[in-house]
């Protein structure tokens, strides 16, 4: 039972965290159809703060603040499992980028250029890259499913990435061994996106592209990391 004082509070930090709830559908939403529309995003991720103000206990260690992004962000991706908005097409595309990537990185014991990953799947460059815009919609859930909280820092700070702990320590080692492996522009384009929290528009003015290149080598980056980690399993 919550106490008058509590409660008052609660309506408090309800005010307060508004904001971060729609910070998080904004930045989900550029990597989505435009089927999902930002109040449905808004509406789970305000499910998600309520929730948290009801579930937080100060005792556990973590911030309000911590506590409240993981819900939110939580919510919203489970409100987009229950949708079915990934044409099949699609997610057999995004799996033959990743064979195809797994395939040359054994072969040539590299991380292939994009020139080499189109020939490999017998098309044009120009198909290959509309292909990466086309399955970068589909990179979202997949790789949330493959990264934690935690670790050990690294150029690409995997302890600040806004996501739920999911891997056990061997798991979190790998996954850094793989950020660490990817081409420098895809690297930083990472670090830009997930730890610096840039959108699509400013990532692509720091790397002097534009926001559908953005989204061509984040498509592109997620492929390499799956391949790497498929590897490891």
């Amino acid at each position: 039972m919550y106490t008058a004082q509590g409660r008052i509070k609660q309506g408090e930090l309800f005010t307060q965290y508004m904001p971060l709830v729609r910070r998080h559908a904004l930045t989900l939403q550029v990597r989505l159809p435009a089927s999902i529309e930002l109040d449905d995003l808004i509406q789970a991720g305000t499910v998600g703060l309520l929730e948290a103000l009801g579930r937080f206990d100060a005792a556990h260690g973590a911030s309000f603040a911590t506590f409240a992004s993981q819900r939110i962000r939580g919510a919203m991706v489970d409100e987009l499992r229950t949708r079915d908005w990934l044409p099949r097409s699609v997610r057999r595309a995004a799996r033959a980028v990743d064979d195809a990537i797994r395939r040359l990185e054994q072969q040539l014991g590299r991380s292939p250029e994009e020139s080499e990953i189109a020939l490999a799947l017998e098309m044009p460059l120009g198909d290959y890259q509309q292909l990466l815009n086309d399955t970068n919609s589909g990179q979202l859930l997949p790789f949330e499913e493959l990264v934690a909280d935690g670790g050990e820092p690294v150029s690409f700070d995997v302890s600040n990435l806004p996501f739920e702990k999911l891997l056990d320590e061997q798991q979190r080692q790998t996954l850094i061994a793989a950020i660490e492996a990817l081409p420098e522009r895809e690297k930083l384009l990472m670090a830009l996106y997930y730890q610096e929290e840039l959108n699509l528009k400013e990532v692509g003015a720091v790397l002097g592209v534009t926001e559908s290149r953005v989204s061509q080598l984040h498509s592109q980056a997620i492929s390499r990391l799956r391949a790497r980690l498929h590897d490891s399993a």
